[in-house]
């Protein structure tokens, strides 16, 4: 017996400090202020759905119609990714993400193009943007892109003419020429709705060369005295055709008439899918501004589900958001900047001097707020601090080398949920954005290779991803010159 009772003893000495040990390191990283758990299966689980979507076009229209509501003060559509669009056409989700990747450094190349040429052509002189006037036939030469997988993560669904017919289009803050595909086409890549005709619109009405939304194109023509425009991407894709004024409508409720839009009679590059692309830019022919919206809201659900949020104009900041200033550069107003003055991983502020996300007085620099690129660009002097600093801190964890643009990947195949720092924004007037670990840990693979989704950027320009936007509802309030941050209201 006394035997029997020394091995109880025994037992509890060795096996209960291991347990309690256990569980304390439980206990405290769930409740430490500068770390928090990231659900890995879930993640993963996700990457198997994606690639065989059940929801059909046809079901999201009938959902879309439903969600949609305008009223005297406020109007609503519904968002939807792209795989709830568009079937993935390949095999796994490895060559998903170096697909998506591959459009998002389209993408970043052409934002930081077009603020390049907006300096470049920047007159001194009268301190106003240079247009560039060409010929029909300069318009018309045809580009072609080496990479069509089709460009936009997320999709809204917008009523044109009258009577109207709706189409699904890209959303994009960081363009101001809303465009759709028109019949005739001399070159229209596949989408997912009838191509648009404007002969069955009684709204229809093209542009003359003298009116005023045709001087204000970057890029424009004059052909039997109607206005042509061009709007081309960095990839080397664009759209061409006739500059007009058409019906917009959202659902069946409300509608605005004479938007200035492009026709594009010969559109080619990464567009698969969508009609077209709404553009939700700052500058005076983006759809916010020609509808005289005081501001525009969105929330992205995740990129791999089938369901969906809302784009809502005119409807006021939720009570919870993280306010930041709302800042333009006056040498591109298409883009939203916002007043970011820092980054912490694990509680700990990064150094990177201000400067690096202020505007100079060239128009250089700052940090953006974009829909349309997925993963958050960095200066290299602000990656750097940003991945040296999370790595520091993920020592337990074990790596898993790079992948495509990612230097910083983990290999959680072996977890089920990993405890990881914290990461956030910190914003001009003391406001703090903490993001979810989904917002900057991504899933690469189906195995368990999860890659920290920030990338660094050659050019002065930084950039706020989607990827980091996901599940938190982002605000623009035009009026009042601020950007809202509320986590959770897809």
């Amino acid at each position: 017996m006394a035997q029997f009772s020394f091995f109880l003893v025994f037992i509890s000495l060795v096996f209960l400090p291991c347990a309690l040990s256990r569980s304390l390191s439980s206990l405290s990283s769930s409740s430490h202020p500068h770390s928090q758990f990231f659900d890995v299966a879930k993640s993963i689980e996700k990457t198997v759905q994606v690639l065989s979507p059940t929801t059909s076009s046809q079901t999201l229209q009938q959902e879309a119609l439903k969600t949609t509501h305008f009223n005297s003060s406020s109007i609503s559509v519904s968002i939807y990714p792209r795989s709830a669009l568009v079937k993935p056409h390949h095999k796994d989700y490895t060559s998903l993400t170096h697909s998506r990747l591959e459009r998002d450094s389209a993408r970043v190349k052409s934002l930081t193009m077009k603020l390049q040429l907006s300096l470049t052509n920047f007159s001194h002189s009268d301190l106003k943007p240079v247009q560039t006037m060409l010929q029909p036939e300069d318009l018309q030469t045809p580009i072609t892109s080496g990479a069509s997988q089709g460009s936009g993560e997320y999709f809204t669904r917008l009523g044109l003419g009258e009577p109207a017919k709706e189409f699904y289009m890209v959303l994009d803050t960081g363009s101001d020429i809303t465009w759709v595909q028109c019949e005739p086409c001399s070159d229209c890549y596949q989408q997912s709705d009838p191509i648009y005709n404007p002969s069955g619109s009684n709204t229809y009405s093209r542009l003359s060369c003298d009116a005023a939304q045709c001087t204000a194109l970057d890029v424009s023509a004059c052909e039997s005295q109607s206005c042509l425009y061009q709007v081309s991407y960095g990839d080397g894709s664009f759209t061409v055709g006739e500059f007009a004024t058409e019906t917009v409508s959202f659902g069946n409720s409300g509608s605005f008439p004479k938007v200035a839009i492009g026709c594009g009679h010969d559109n080619e590059g990464l567009f698969v899918g969508a009609a077209g692309l709404i553009a939700l830019g700052g500058g005076a022919l983006s759809l916010p501004t020609q509808i005289k919206a005081s501001s525009f809201s969105y929330c992205f659900v995740d990129r791999d589900s089938a369901s969906s949020s809302t784009l809502d104009f005119n409807s006021a900041l939720p009570g919870d958001s993280v306010t930041a200033p709302l800042l333009r550069n006056s040498r591109r107003s298409t883009f939203f900047y916002v007043g970011l003055t820092g980054i912490s991983v694990g509680g700990q502020m990064l150094s990177i001097p201000a400067s690096v996300f202020q505007v100079d007085g060239s128009g250089n620099g700052g940090i953006i707020v974009d829909s349309g690129t997925a993963v958050t660009r960095l200066q290299s002097s602000a990656y750097n601090a940003l991945r040296d600093t999370f790595v520091k801190l993920t020592q337990n964890l074990p790596t898993a080398g790079q992948f495509a643009l990612f230097d910083t990947c983990y290999d959680l195949s072996s977890m089920k949920r990993v405890s990881v720092p914290t990461v956030a924004f910190h914003f001009s007037g003391g406001k703090t954005l903490s993001l979810h670990p989904k917002n900057y840990l991504i899933l690469v693979d189906s195995a368990g290779k999860f890659c920290l989704a920030f990338a660094p950027t050659e050019g002065s320009l930084s950039i706020i991803g989607n990827i980091q936007q996901e599940g938190t509802r982002v605000s623009y309030d035009l009026a009042n010159n601020l950007v809202g941050f509320s986590p959770d209201k897809c």
